[in-house]
């Protein structure tokens, strides 16, 4: 049953634990300029995820490893700056606070401080408590990611469906309650059996948002280059494409090259 949306001047971490409970769906989409920032934001979306995606979607690399804390920042500090309503988290990138406590905090305060997001994600469970632990003790709001975690790909060895085994499958939903009690206000649950997703979401109070986790849980993510087509090499059956961007960009250079090369653009009235 669908639930009459609340309307919210700013979304923050509160807001999405409050959206749960009146059982609002969550909508988030990734950005990493202003530009695309400020159309996602201006449409409505609520959270908006600087996602280390970047590292495929902005610089063409195979995994998400290679991108920098310093890249991460600079996406964003051009993000926040579009930003009037939707609440911005940030991915703590590969290497930035896996092994040491003291370097995921030092990580996390330079996201806040140099980029002026709201939040940060970080992939895990069990094995990145402290890290978790030492950034909330600070007062950073974080989000966790289960599931598939892609910064762990060459572990995992493949892109395929994570949890579909038991045993997975209950680490995973101890780790969620793991997440929740250490004080993370949400988690993104990626490419899990939806049977087991929307038994981890109704396990806890906090917002479990899906990437190929079926619809029983609170709400949706999906990259926007892919969700807008402008990407057509990469085809999970969880994607939704809501435009054809590829096709449409692809025209529209043409017709400007074809135009540019006739002589007919600029025309008269586009000249001074």
């Amino acid at each position: 049953m669908s639930v009459a949306k609340k309307e919210y001047k700013r979304i923050t971490t509160k807001t999405l634990v409050d959206m749960k409970k009146r059982g609002e769906k969550i909508s988030m989409l990734t950005a990493y300029d202003y530009t695309m920032a400020k159309i996602v934001d201006s449409a409505g979306i609520d959270v908006i995820l600087v996602g280390d995606s970047a590292s495929n979607v902005m610089a063409g690399h195979e995994t998400t490893l290679p991108i920098t804390l310093d890249q991460m920042i600079y996406h964003a500090a051009s993000v926040v700056r579009a930003i009037e309503r939707s609440l911005v988290v940030v991915d703590i990138p590969f290497g930035s606070y896996q092994s040491d406590p003291k370097e995921a905090l030092r990580s996390a305060i330079r996201i806040m401080k140099e980029s002026g997001g709201h939040a940060v994600k970080v992939e895990g469970g069990r094995e990145i408590k402290e890290s978790i632990k030492r950034i909330l003790n600070a007062g950073i709001p974080v989000m966790g990611h289960l599931g598939l975690t892609p910064q762990s790909i060459y572990k995992f060895g493949t892109y395929t469906v994570r949890a579909k085994e038991e045993e997975e499958a209950e680490i995973l939903k101890a780790d969620a309650l793991l997440l929740e009690k250490a004080g993370c206000f949400g988690i993104v649950l990626e490419k899990v059996p939806a049977k087991l997703a929307a038994e981890v979401a109704a396990s806890v109070t906090i917002p479990i948002i899906g990437i190929g986790a079926g619809n029983g849980v609170d709400g949706q993510v999906l990259v926007t280059h892919d969700m807008l087509g402008m990407t057509h090499e990469f085809n999970p059956r969880f994607l939704r494409r809501y435009l054809d961007m590829f096709e449409d960009m692809t025209g529209a250079f043409k017709s400007y090259i074809t135009d540019v090369k006739s002589g007919d653009f600029p025309n008269e009235e586009e000249q001074y």
